[in-house]
């Protein structure tokens, strides 16, 4: 593994966590502290901005460019919290189950990479970390509903199908 891909990883990570902590804000700028949810999503808004603050230092550190797709990622990212907080609390959990699923999948992905070629211990240890975590929210997420949510199968396909779409997209540019 080269210094590109690892930058690549980086990048593509840091904009997801930070994907993350703007679909959190946008939930509960609908939802408040008076949806059912709210402490649990507080939580885990919480822990991505911990994973994005950690994610913000490696970049700076390793000197690894943002991805240019920045503001387009902070917009969509409040959107498609906001939208699915407007569809009501079990919209919210099976959006973060959706983005969850996917990033467990992308992190599991990468560590197995990285303990494959032992290319980057820390990097390693903090996606281990991280992915722990996404899992958490992920099962959080599915007691809390994510299921009851209208047209769960399209909505959460469509989610993490953006998802997909996002990391490709994210690790190039």
């Amino acid at each position: 593994m080269d210094r590109k891909d690892l930058h690549r990883m980086i990048r593509v990570d840091q904009a997801g966590e930070f994907g993350a902590t703007r679909i959190y804000e946008g939930q509960l700028a609908v939802m408040g502290d008076r949806g059912p949810h709210s402490a649990e999503i507080r939580h885990m808004a919480a822990q991505e901005a911990e994973h994005r603050k950690k994610f913000d230092a490696l970049l700076a550190k390793r000197g690894v460019r943002p991805t240019a797709l920045h503001p387009f990622w902070s917009a969509a990212g409040y959107a498609l919290g906001a939208g699915t907080a407007l569809l009501g609390p079990e919209a919210a959990m099976a959006c973060t189950a959706a983005v969850e699923t996917e990033i467990d999948k992308h992190y599991s992905e990468q560590l197995d990479k990285l303990l494959e070629t032992g290319a980057d211990p820390e990097l390693a240890a903090m996606i281990e970390e991280f992915r722990e975590e996404e899992r958490e929210h992920r099962d959080a997420a599915f007691a809390n509903g994510a299921e009851r949510a209208p047209a769960y199968p399209l909505l959460a396909g469509a989610i993490r199908l953006g998802c997909k779409i996002a990391i490709k997209v994210s690790e190039r540019l």
